[in-house]
């Protein structure tokens, strides 16, 4: 079982990076991934891409980048198979448009991914849209991930979410 959460970074892309790259969390390195850019220069890729965005001016799109945590149920996943399933979800997810960093925290009593991907694609410029129904379809794409790999999932109780601490 994963959950999921999102949220914007609108200012420290940097400070996110570091925090997820972190060789204490990772294994020394061994659990991060990158698309499109390396974990030393994505703030300055994610920089290059953003100053061509067609809408850079838009008052609306102020975040830089996106910040996607995917955490599993203690003692459910090791460490390979939940940044395997981290990769899936990214690539799926963001449809080789992004550029992202991933990494896989093992210093916590439950594995977790981070990813951290620019706010607008590599191809159009445009932003990506954080919305309800994109969520939607972050949390479908891990669940189908989480059976695809026999992983338990939430079976939905018709209650309003829980809190990511629950």
């Amino acid at each position: 079982m994963a959950v999921t959460k999102i949220h914007g970074i609108k200012t420290t892309v940097d400070k996110a990076i570091e925090y997820i790259c972190n060789p204490d969390k990772t294994d020394q390195n061994l659990y991060i991934s990158s698309f499109a850019c390396s974990p030393e220069t994505a703030v300055l890729d994610f920089k290059y891409t953003l100053d061509h965005t067609h809408d850079c001016r838009d008052p609306h799109n102020t975040n830089k980048a996106f910040h996607l945590i995917q955490a599993f149920s203690p003692g459910e996943v090791s460490y390979e198979e939940a940044h395997q399933i981290g990769k899936e979800l990214a690539d799926r997810l963001l449809e080789g448009k992004y550029s992202y960093v991933l990494t896989t925290h093992t210093d916590k009593g439950h594995v977790h991914n981070h990813l951290i991907f620019c706010s607008a694609d590599n191809i159009t410029f445009s932003h990506y849209h954080d919305c309800k129904k994109n969520y939607w379809k972050i949390r479908n794409l891990s669940d189908t991930l989480c059976q695809e790999h026999n992983l338990s999932t939430i079976m939905p109780d018709g209650k309003k979410g829980m809190k990511y601490n629950e």
